[in-house]
């Protein structure tokens, strides 16, 4: 699998290594709001930039027939743009707050949860996500992606950071931001009597840099707009 990098931070440089040793080849690497952009001997794209060139770069890579995978966060404004844009070019387009297999996981387990939870009313809802200082958005985008099937079978209608105030319609949700962290992410029912809390903590930025491999090899010959969720085979 021929790559091309739009991004080559941290989470980009390890993509291309964990990427050369599996064999695949690292064609092209942007790093800036390019749009004169050689994609000639790529198969895929592959995004982790940031939120401010995001958008930019993918719709040029859209432009160019390339299947685009982004794990980008604080930029989803623009979500509906791109997808459309995609379905118009006939393209492929996947996005994902977190790629790890394990979170993906986790996005069950929450939603599963937040359903069974949603009858007792007398527990109060929060989700905490911690990250490192270099993180520029807050809250992260997988804790927006607990928060939304959360809110779609809970007592919640809408949610607060940090130093907002929670109410019986709006949940909490923390954001911290510390040293290296590479992500951690708890969500806790909480009652005079008792709590309730499942957390996902990341050792490291490897099993996001495994998953997008798989969601890169997995979109290619494929046209749409999909998730990690179509990826992993959206187990019931």
């Amino acid at each position: 699998m021929k790559i091309a990098l739009l991004g080559y931070g941290k989470m980009g440089r390890r993509i291309a290594e964990m990427a050369t040793s599996q064999g695949h080849e690292v064609v092209a690497v942007i790093n800036s709001q390019q749009t004169s952009i050689d994609f000639i001997n790529a198969d895929v794209a592959i995004d982790f930039s940031t939120p401010e060139v995001a958008p930019e770069l993918i719709k040029v890579a859209l432009l160019a027939g390339l299947p685009v995978v982004s794990g980008t966060t604080g930029w989803l404004e623009k979500y509906s743009e791109i997808a459309n844009l995609c379905n118009s070019k006939n393209g492929s387009f996947l996005y994902a707050s977190n790629f790890s297999i394990g979170v993906n996981v986790f996005f069950k387990l929450n939603a599963y949860l937040a359903q069974m939870m949603g009858q007792f009313k007398q527990y109060d809802i929060e989700v905490t996500e911690t990250h490192h200082t270099e993180k520029k958005d807050a809250p992260s985008g997988t804790a927006l992606s607990l928060v939304k099937d959360v809110l779609s079978t809970t007592k919640y209608s809408d949610w607060t950071l940090d130093s907002g105030q929670s109410s019986k319609d709006t949940l909490l949700i923390r954001s911290k931001r510390e040293g290296s962290v590479p992500g951690t992410h708890e969500v806790a029912y909480i009652s005079s009597l008792d709590t309730i809390c499942i957390k996902h903590e990341a050792h490291n930025r490897d099993g996001f840099v495994q998953g997008a491999l798989l969601a890169a090899e997995w979109i290619l010959g494929k046209k749409g707009v999909f998730s990690m969720q179509d990826v992993l085979g959206n187990p019931k």
